[in-house]
């Protein structure tokens, strides 16, 4: 994974509330660009610190992250990310090497991007792939561009995979769940910047109740309902 010069902050204080509204994963960028913009301003007055102002409110929007409303009726899932539905279909979980109900949520730049668990579950394995960064609106950017998933296990012997995949200028995948962790529907779990996508492969038995196009936000839309058990599947 790419190396840069700024930290990363300390898991320990990014998975759950209370956290600020600004996502401490955007901290260091919004220090910076305030700073540019005083500077800017104080040495050549608003006419030269203008775009600097607004490239401050861009960060600032980017990174923001608020609170959401967890749906707590038992068996759904909820949207992993922010952003569009665009993909809606039977297909092959290529991680767990079985049939499975892909939906993929693509976010842009104008999207929270902050990442939350679809379901209550163990973290069984996680796995990351180094790969391209083509338009992650693309189906194609499911198997070549960078990318970490997550497998979780529900309390009732279910199996979802999660993946983060990086998007067109997205060059960092942060992933704080690790295997034998328990993640509760909703949580949060990680951030990817800046334009991307999370694909979830459920159970086949699983029903969408979302269509492509839809607009979702993490941890608060239903996106589906999974069987009761795994002997359902």
């Amino acid at each position: 994974m790419p190396r840069r010069w700024l930290p990363d902050p300390d898991p320990k204080l990014l998975t759950s509330y209370p956290y600020p509204l600004i996502a401490r994963e955007g901290w260091p960028h919004v220090a910076v660009a305030a700073t540019l913009a005083v500077a800017a301003t104080a040495g050549g007055g608003w006419v030269v610190g203008m775009p600097f102002w607004i490239l401050l409110a861009f960060v600032l929007q980017f990174f923001r992250d608020p609170a959401r409303d967890i749906p707590s009726v038992a068996n759904v899932v909820v949207s992993p990310a922010d952003g569009k539905v665009v993909t809606v279909e039977a297909t092959r979980d290529p991680y767990l090497a079985r049939d499975a109900l892909k939906i993929s949520v693509f976010m842009n730049v104008f999207n929270v991007h902050a990442n939350r668990s679809p379901v209550d579950g163990e973290v069984r394995d996680a796995w990351y792939h180094a790969g391209a960064y083509v338009n992650a609106s693309l189906p194609k950017a499911s198997t070549e561009n960078e990318r970490q998933a997550l497998w979780l296990r529900t309390a009732t012997g279910l199996d979802v995979t999660c993946v983060q995949i990086a998007g067109l200028i997205a060059r960092r995948i942060l992933c704080y769940a690790k295997a034998g962790e328990r993640l509760a529907r909703g949580q949060r779990y990680g951030f990817i910047r800046f334009g991307s996508r999370v694909d979830v492969y459920l159970p086949p038995a699983s029903r969408s109740r979302v269509a492509i196009g839809d607009k979702v936000y993490a941890g608060e839309t239903v996106i589906a309902e999974l069987p009761a058990s795994a002997v359902s599947v």
